[in-house]
């Protein structure tokens, strides 16, 4: 079982920067790939990044490539998001999520969610 925790959410300007983390907790969590997703009001669920459980590989949707950055650290089980140059259209609610049986962008493959934290941009 793993659970994860995430934080480092909050309001910034456009132009800004945040970093968010990912606290996991559980032994399997290192054999995991993690992701993040974001969902914005009224919106459905969508994949934001994803990195592979070595750290060595990660692949990003289309509208956050070169802006936004994800990694790991396997010792401490974080894995963290480096938002830079965020738009007012990146304001959602962020949720970390791990898979141990695949590398996918599709949300049903991630088995372990945290609870997710507010990344409000203003313009």
């Amino acid at each position: 079982q793993v659970q994860l925790v995430e934080s480092g959410g909050g309001l910034v300007q456009a132009g800004g920067s945040l970093r968010l983390s990912c606290a996991a907790s559980g032994r399997t969590f290192k054999n995991c790939a993690a992701g993040w997703f974001r969902q914005a009001p009224g919106k459905e669920r969508e994949f934001v990044a994803i990195i592979t459980a070595s750290g060595g590989s990660t692949t990003y949707t289309d509208s956050v490539k070169g802006r936004f950055t994800i990694s790991r650290d396997n010792a401490k089980n974080t894995v963290f998001l480096q938002m830079n140059s965020l738009m007012p259209e990146d304001t959602a609610f962020y949720y970390c999520a791990a898979s141990p049986t695949s590398y996918s962008r599709d949300s049903e493959n991630f088995a372990y969610w945290g609870r997710g934290t507010q990344v409000t941009v203003s313009s």
